[in-house]
């Protein structure tokens, strides 16, 4: 069975691109596109300027999923 590489960051949402879509900054200036989704909402979306996780790829740093934590 083939594991998926997957990197951790905290980013910072900048704005609402559409419903499950966000432009994002990471702490070192780069901006790329994290995705939420269709499952991951759980009935609220975060609001631009909210600190989050992202799980990016280390093969395609442009875009990510948000992750979303379920204990808060």
């Amino acid at each position: 069975m083939e594991k998926k590489e997957t990197i951790l960051l905290d980013a910072r949402l900048l704005s609402v691109i559409d419903k499950h879509a966000f432009d994002a900054e990471l702490s070192n200036g780069h901006r790329f596109v994290a995705f939420l989704g269709r499952k991951d909402s759980g009935g609220q979306l975060p609001q631009p300027g909210a600190q989050v996780t992202v799980e990016m790829s280390p093969f395609d740093m442009s875009k990510g999923r948000l992750v979303i934590n379920q204990e808060q």
